[in-house]
């Protein structure tokens, strides 16, 4: 069964609805310039709160690494999202540097798409346990509400599990998922009321209707 990641968490009640509505993974946003954009002190509390079980992603964009470690571990992290243009070495370092702190970290590593995958040199991001394809904007990291076209990766045979992310909501993830069939769908801005502020209708749809396709 598909895995289903909510993005772009702000407070802790959409966090909780999220899992309760059987979310796999939860994210959070530390990427600066975000409108979704969270501190430390904020995840902390809701990380905290989330159950067992749910992985708990946060969201970083070419920043220090010793800032994405103290991040990760200060906040109990499971995941790290690499959004920006971090290199493979910069994974292997990543990876080195939370398993001397006794963390096993899933890297997931983000590439945008156009009419094809950006940046994306086969078989180079070994310390990545997945990617995530997203889609390409000129001006925004993510959360775009726009689709890329799913063609470009449906046949997509890769050396890890991937992500789809972009334009998803709960009207077009089945067909997503159907057509894609990713390891994971990643959504944030597709399930909310306003921005930083999830719908709890439009959650519940999008995790079920991905679940049951």
């Amino acid at each position: 069964m598909v895995k289903v990641k909510i993005c772009g968490l702000t407070n802790k009640e959409d966090a909780l609805k999220a899992c309760e509505y059987g979310a796999d993974l939860v994210g959070f946003v530390f990427a600066e310039g975000s409108p979704r954009s969270v501190g430390p002190e904020t995840v902390k509390d809701i990380v905290e709160a989330v159950p067992q079980g749910v992985g708990k992603v946060g969201l970083f964009k070419d920043d220090a690494l010793e800032e994405v470690e103290e991040c990760f571990l200060s906040c109990d992290l499971d995941h790290v999202q690499l959004h920006g243009d971090e290199s493979p070495a910069y994974c292997a370092e990543l990876k080195e540097a939370l398993r001397k702190n006794g963390k096993a970290v899933g890297i997931i590593k983000t590439f945008k798409v156009k009419d094809k995958i950006l940046g994306f040199p086969a078989g180079a991001y070994v310390d990545a346990a997945y990617y995530l394809f997203d889609t390409f904007h000129e001006k925004m990291m993510g959360g775009t509400g726009i689709k890329f076209d799913w063609a470009v990766i449906r046949d997509f045979k890769g050396d890890r599990p991937f992500f789809l992310a972009g334009g998803l909501n709960q009207r077009n993830v089945a067909e997503a998922v159907r057509e894609v069939h990713p390891y994971g769908v990643d959504v944030s801005s597709g399930v909310e009321g306003s921005v930083g502020k999830k719908d709890e209708n439009k959650l519940k749809e999008f995790i079920q209707n991905a679940k049951k396709a």
